[in-house]
């Protein structure tokens, strides 16, 4: 039997011809449904003697197949070579006669195809070489669809071609030279493809071309001079390619062009004179090559041109003043591009200017008043230049201006009473200046201001005390001027004020009580004023992060109402008045990370209630009046590194769950009343890099042995206690110990020869301690008179020795030359087998056992252990039992001598950093040419494993997403705002988030960056720039970090969490970023379904979790916002990414 895939019609016997029969047959032998055609015939000849009935019966299904025009065939020949993943895209119908109605088809009369249009209709597969026989196209549209593989080089038989627009795909390989066939051409699109290789010459002499659009691919080689001959061309675009060479001057022939985007290239050499000759040239994009030269524009015809942007290459000279003449410019960037010299006063010709930006370079000179013409200017960026003088008035006569960015210049005097009239005003950004002046009451009155941020600069007088009335204010920042009077109240009365930053100034008063129940708030600084009064009632301020109201002269009690901001990460209320108890409430800010009360009054006990705050950093209440046992309060601090509880009444021993907190770094519990001895636990204390301090307490006994385990500590006091015994001890830590102070104690014995260093530098540190002597011939160089302070120990005994002293002498002598013996074999045998990895220890700074255990496990660093390699050296997995592993990371230092102090330094204060979400360093060695650093091996390996490199990749639910993206954005607020100085990561990427057992993220190499810089060899660059995919824009041409810089990458790395899209993905190549794309996706359609990684699709059903995953999309754009000043501080971006799990947050893109 046989059954068609399709319906049949009622057939009439009158329509049938036998002598159509014969060339049917024949016919479907070409036919694509070949098989069925086949067994038709081959039914209809074994009939045809016997029952012609039947014969025509069979036939004329046949003929219906087949009556579908070649055309038609060609279609469903390509169709079958796709896959469709929209259902609602019409079916093409085989058993239509002609595809004419097919959606997507159009015919002329004759019935052939000219019209093939599929664009957005979600197609992918590959456009095979049956394209070459619908020879009639003029219209080919197959833009945004997932097309992949080659372009068909049979394209080119479409002779009759005007329109080819396959852009927003996946096509690969070369532009096919058959393009050059395509006679009627004029519109051609392949952007945002992954179009490799250069741009056939021959595509250009014989082509009659008008819209060209050939952006966002990998193309190479090239821009042929021959481009000149499309006297037609209106747009070019060949932006965000790899297109390297100089810019043809032939461009300037192309008389008609309109449109050139050059932008993401590069290109070197300097711009065309030619492009003077492109009189109707309306947008023009060189941005981000390696252009340099002057720059020629203004000096021809340019009065068509409204956009230009020339940013980011390294032009010599200053701003030509021709460009005043191009009288119809909108838009004008230059951002970034070396420029000196003045600003032309012809630029106030620019009347329609909207946008101007010649911000980052060197520009001196003063502003020129001329702007005040511009009457168009919605934004003025100069900022981060050389300008001087005085801010014009004219600017004041810009009513439409609404962005005024002058920050970072020498600017002098008053901002002028004219500007704070402009009624569309939303930002003006001045700081880092030497500004000067009163703020006027009018400034009171402008309804739209947003931001003013005049900090560093010489501003006195009053705030005007309206100024809150302002419903519009978003971040108010004055800090380190002179201002003076009270913080006016209501500043907070639009509830949208986020940012009030009034430190280092003169305010007087007390805080207005509303800040304490702004909603909005996020950072409040009152640090360094004259501040009196209580602090007000916080009622209201979940969202409130980070406080600073230091150095005042606030009294009273610490609001118990402070414990109801349980998002606050940072409370500094030290070198105040304030007294009574620390409140319990404190307990219950689970998120706080630094707590800082010291030089206060406060007394009483520290409440248990502390030790709830588990992520707890930074502790200090020092110089204070607290007293009673302090065991309870620290249980719960795992985390806590720095703990300060100097010149208090704490009594009780020294706890020993001090030994539990492996975090700790600098401990100091000096002015207390501890008392008993120095537990032996201490030598635990391994991570004790820095400082401790246990002077002016009741300590009595020895110093513990154990001691000697804090190899790593700089500073030691244990000064003014009751301590006895021999000090030799402390000898095995002099070879990195700064500081040491063991005065007034009672110990006894000589001062061993490592500490006679201290003993000559400070004398004073061993006053005090009657029973110390020093051996003169063990001195160093310093004689027993200039150490008068501490006799001399006795030289020898004045009494003979006895048989026996002889003989234990004579069997210690011998004892002794065995071990030397022993010694020199180890030294031969095993050190020189290891004398690739252990040059000597001379340079070490460490002597560790760990260190030894680790190279033995390893086999020397043998490469069958080797588990990554990245920018920092290679790491190798050792295994030393079933409970420690460890990742050793082995430093390559060039051309440096290995382990210099300042690198040992550097590496102790990266090993002093402690944070749940920062991978913590075990150990460390230096050798000559060669360094090794230890840290805990994480069992999950790092987020570059999980999202790209598994096969098959894991699943990661969204809430796993969201934890990992909230402990990294954790870790670098800690190290941008905990570490002092603070440290900028310069590295952020998902190779650096290494991933323990619980899937909690961990930063690795931060510091690393900074430390491999003074290792290199002093003729290599050696600033690292970062990771391409990650680095911010304003560092593709400059390795200078800061914290914006560490957000831009931490909003890609958020990004690829979404998407696990690399940022090198070829489907960015056309937008430029992995940021670009999301934003271009995002604008337009406003959803994530095309966005988020295919597994999360499901858990996009949930519309609460759909929302929230939007939210987490909107921070990381604000992330990755160009403009480093409209990027948010990693504070502020986890507080977005808390407030996108509840319903009433909101996140935008302004």
């Amino acid at each position: 039997s046989f059954s068609f895939p399709f319906s049949l019609p009622t057939f009439h016997s009158s329509t049938f011809h036998s002598s159509t029969f014969l060339p049917l047959i024949s016919f479907s032998l070409s036919s694509t449904l070949n098989s069925a055609a086949i067994h038709v015939g081959f039914v209809v000849m074994q009939l045809h003697s016997r029952h012609f009935f039947l014969l025509v019966f069979f036939s004329f299904p046949l003929y219906v197949v087949f009556a579908l025009t070649s055309d038609g065939l060609t279609l469903l020949s390509l169709q079958s070579r796709w896959n469709t993943h929209t259902p609602f895209i019409p079916l093409w119908n085989a058993s239509d006669s002609t595809p004419c109605s097919w959606a997507g088809i159009q015919c002329d009369q004759n019935l052939r195809v000219i019209t093939f249009n599929l664009s957005y209709y979600d197609v992918s597969g590959q456009l095979g070489p049956e394209i070459a026989r619908l020879t009639h196209l003029r219209t080919i549209d197959l833009t945004t669809n997932g097309f992949s593989g080659e372009i068909p080089y049979g394209i080119g038989n479409c002779s009759h071609l005007e329109y080819l627009d396959l852009s927003f795909n996946q096509f690969g390989g070369e532009i096919p030279q058959s393009l050059t066939l395509l006679r009627n051409l004029t519109f051609l699109n392949f952007h945002d493809n992954v179009l490799t290789g250069a741009i056939p010459d021959s595509l250009f002499p014989n082509l009659n071309l008008q819209y060209v659009y050939l952006s966002g691919n990998n193309l190479n080689g090239s821009i042929p001079s021959i481009v000149g001959n499309w006297s037609q061309l209106f747009h070019l675009y060949l932006y965000e390619n790899e297109f390297s060479g100089t810019i043809p001057s032939s461009i300037g022939n192309c008389s008609q062009l309109e449109d050139l985007y050059l932008d993401g290239n590069q290109l070197v050499g300097t711009l065309p004179d030619s492009f003077n000759n492109l009189d109707n040239l309306v947008n023009l994009g060189v941005s981000r090559n390696n252009l340099h030269g002057p720059i020629p524009l203004g000096s021809g015809g340019c009065l068509s041109l409204e956009y230009i942007d020339l940013s980011f290459n390294s032009y010599t000279g200053g701003i030509p003043a021709g460009l005043g003449n191009c009288s119809g410019l909108r838009t004008l960037l230059i951002v970034n591009s070396s420029l000196t010299g003045h600003i032309p006063s012809s630029f106030g010709r620019l009347s329609k200017l909207s946008l101007l930006d010649l911000s980052k370079n060197q520009l001196s000179g003063n502003i020129p008043p001329e702007f005040g013409a511009c009457k168009s200017l919605k934004e003025l960026d100069l900022y981060v230049n050389q300008f001087e003088g005085r801010i014009p008035s004219e600017l004041g006569l810009l009513s439409r201006l609404e962005v005024l960015q002058l920050f970072s210049n020498h600017l002098i005097g008053q901002i002028p009473i004219s500007i704070w009239k402009i009624p569309s005003l939303q930002h003006i950004l001045v700081y880092n200046n030497n500004l000067s002046g009163e703020l006027p009451l009018i400034i009171t009155e402008l309804k739209h201001l947003k931001n003013i941020s005049l900090f560093n600069n010489q501003f006195s007088g009053v705030i005007p005390q309206s100024l809150g009335l302002n419903r519009s204010l978003v971040q108010v920042e004055f800090t380190n001027n002179k201002f003076t009077g009270q913080i006016p109240p209501n500043l907070c009365f639009g509830k949208t004020l986020r940012v009030l930053n009034l430190g280092l100034n003169q305010f007087q008063g007390s805080i207005p009580s509303d800040i304490g129940t702004c909603v909005s708030l996020q950072r409040l600084i009152l640090r360094r004023n004259n501040l009196t009064g209580v602090l007000p009632e916080f009622m209201r301020n979940h969202g409130l992060q980070f406080m600073d109201a230091s150095e005042n002269n606030l009294n009273g009690k610490i609001p118990l109402s402070l414990g109801n901001c349980i998002n606050l990460t940072s409370v500094d209320l030290s070198r105040n008045k304030l007294t009574g108890l620390v409140p319990n409430e404190l307990g219950n800010l689970m998120n706080i990370q630094s707590l800082s009360l010291s030089h206060n009054f406060l007394e009483g006990p520290l409440p248990p209630s502390l030790s709830n705050c588990t992520k707890l950093n930074n502790f200090d209440v020092g110089f204070n009046l607290l007293n009673g046992s302090i065991s309870s309060s620290l249980a719960g601090w795992k985390v806590i590194s720095t703990l300060i509880l100097t010149e208090n009444r704490f009594t009780g021993g020294i706890p020993n769950v001090l030994s539990e907190l492996e975090s700790l770094s600098v401990l100091n519990l000096g002015g207390n009343l501890f008392g008993g001895e120095i537990p032996s636990s201490i030598g635990g204390w391994k991570n004790m890099f820095y400082s401790l301090n246990f002077s002016d307490n009741v300590l009595t006994g020895q110093i513990p042995s154990e001691l000697k385990n804090l190899v790593m500590v700089e500073n030691l006091d244990i000064s003014h206690n009751n301590l006895t015994g021999s000090i030799r001890v402390l000898g095995d830590l002099s070879s990195l110990l700064v500081e040491l102070n063991i005065s007034y104690n009672f110990f006894t014995g000589p001062v061993p020869p490592t500490l006679m260093k201290f003993l000559n530098s400070h004398p004073a540190s061993f006053l005090g301690n009657s029973g110390l002597c020093i051996s003169c011939d063990e001195t160093d160089g310093l004689s027993c008179k200039e150490s008068s302070s501490i006799k001399t120990c006795a030289s020898h005994s004045s009494s003979r020795l006895n048989n026996t002293q002889i003989a234990m002498i004579a069997f210690g002598s011998s004892l002794f030359i065995v071990f030397l013996l022993l010694g020199l074999v180890y030294k031969f045998v095993y050190i020189r087998r290891n004398k690739d990895t252990f040059d000597t220890f001379a340079e070490v700074g460490t002597t560790s056992l760990l260190v030894h255990k680790v190279i033995e496990a390893t086999d020397n660093l043998d490469e069958r252990f080797i588990i990554g390699r990245g920018a920092h050296g290679v790491v190798y997995k050792a295994s030393l039992d079933s409970k420690r592993t460890f990742a050793v990371k082995k430093l390559t230092y060039g051309g440096c001598k290995g382990g210099s102090q300042s690198m040992i330094r550097e590496i102790k204060t990266v090993g002093r950093i402690k944070h749940r979400n920062l991978i913590a360093m075990e150990d460390f060695w230096f050798g000559k040419d060669h360094g090794l650093l230890l840290y805990r091996y994480q069992p999950n390996g790092s987020l570059d494993d999980v999202l790209h490199q598994m096969n098959p990749a894991p699943a990661l639910t969204w809430e796993v997403r969201y934890n990992i993206a909230i402990g990294i954005a954790h870790g670098l607020i800690y190290l941008h705002y905990d570490c002092d100085p603070p440290i900028i990561h310069r590295d952020i990427k998902p190779q650096n988030i290494l991933l323990d057992s619980e899937m909690e993220p961990r930063i690795a190499d931060f510091g690393l960056a900074k430390l491999l810089d003074q290792t290199s060899a002093p003729t290599v660059s050696s600033s690292f720039a970062g990771t391409i995919g990650y680095i911010a824009p304003e560092n593709a041409f400059s390795a200078a970090k800061n914290k914006a810089s560490d957000v831009y990458s931490y909003g890609v790395v958020l990004l690829e969490l979404i998407t696990r899209k690399k940022p090198s993905d070829a489907s960015f190549t056309e937008v430029g970023s992995i940021a670009a794309w999301v934003r271009s996706g995002w604008n337009e359609t406003g959803e994530i379904d095309s966005i988020v990684d295919p597994m999360l699709v499901e858990e996009l059903l949930d519309s609460d979790r759909r929302e929230q995953i939007k939210k987490v999309v909107l921070v990381a754009l604000r992330c990755t916002e160009k403009d480093p000043n409209k990027r948010p501080m990693m504070i502020d971006v986890l507080n977005h990414l808390i407030d996108s799990k509840t319903k009433q947050s909101t996140v935008s893109l302004d």
